[in-house]
């Protein structure tokens, strides 16, 4: 059963500075908001400035002395985040959480991004790759935890490396599992990558279960005219308490994995209750569509070659 009273504890992040994507409605406003309110300066980049100023506006109501700025940043687009990340390293602060939360989901036909991505793959996944790449000096400067945020789809489907941009037939939901996959594997062998040729940044996963949010919600950006049965029935169960979580026991998952000294890197947080839908935040095993190391150094080297954003190797 969800219950809004699930909480962990935070460690004073006075002096730390958090990058959240999505940050600026549902699971990742909550995110932003606790972290701000535990000392965090906080950055949100955002696709849309309204919505970021009211996205503010939430934060510092809930923590008035937060701090908080936004950039601008477009996933659909690696231009746009490479345009990010020239303008926060010409800024130099560290960056000492960064939590890749920011995502679509199963546009009801295929699309691409500005890059000719199917946009699942390519803003769930490729330009988070890109956004780490980019980011990659601040980050080891901050000694920073990257938490990257999967999702239960995770756990079912697979790549689909012959037409890795579903060109030749499209699922929605099969290609939103397969970005949620690559985004898996890509933070494991981003923290086995760190740890080789020491950037010292640690690197780990979190899921929020299930929860009533805007990824099912109607989005005529993505093609979703109306909400989704799905997220209508979310949306009650939650409201009821019912196996589900809600939007902000969803957040804690990756707050927990970005911050808590308990959480490990190369690890797997999620909700403990039943089937892993709703709950207080906990580790899990790792899916086995992730475990393979394989998987994930092909993985590596197909994002690098696709967003021609590279790693120091060495």
């Amino acid at each position: 059963m969800a219950s809004t009273s699930i909480d962990i504890r935070f460690p004073d992040l006075s002096g730390k500075r958090a990058v959240i994507t999505g940050g600026s409605d549902g699971i990742g406003l909550r995110i932003a908001t606790r972290l701000a309110a535990a000392g965090a300066e906080i950055v949100l980049p955002v696709r849309n400035t309204a919505k970021g100023e009211s996205a503010i506006a939430v934060i510092q109501k809930a923590a008035p002395d937060a701090q908080v700025s936004l950039r601008t940043l477009e996933l659909s687009s690696l231009d746009s985040v490479a345009a990010l990340g020239e303008t926060m390293r010409a800024e130099g602060a560290p960056i000492h959480y960064l939590i890749n939360n920011a995502g679509v989901m199963t546009p009801p036909d295929r699309q691409t991004t500005s890059d000719g991505f199917e946009l699942q793959f390519g803003t769930n996944h490729l330009a988070h790759v890109a956004l780490v790449a980019h980011l990659l000096p601040l980050l080891r400067a901050g000694s920073a935890r990257v938490t990257s945020q999967v999702s239960i789809a995770a756990n079912q489907g697979a790549i689909n490396w012959d037409d890795l941009q579903w060109q030749r037939s499209y699922d929605g939901m099969r290609a939103y599992s397969q970005s949620k996959i690559a985004f898996g594997l890509f933070g494991l062998e981003l923290d086995r990558r760190s740890a080789a040729y020491d950037w010292g940044v640690t690197s780990n996963l979190s899921h929020p279960g299930v929860a009533p949010t805007s990824l099912l919600s109607a989005r005529p950006e993505v093609g979703r005219s109306a909400d989704t049965r799905q997220v209508r029935l979310i949306r009650w169960l939650s409201a009821r308490g019912l196996i589900v979580g809600t939007p902000d026991t969803a957040a804690l998952p990756a707050l927990y994995a970005a911050t808590s000294p308990d959480a490990g890197a190369r690890r797997l947080y999620g909700p403990k209750g039943p089937g892993h839908l709703g709950g207080a935040p906990a580790e899990q095993k790792l899916y086995t569509r992730l475990r393979s190391e394989d998987d994930a150094r092909r993985m590596w080297m197909v994002s690098q070659e696709l967003t021609e954003a590279r790693f120091p190797e060495e």
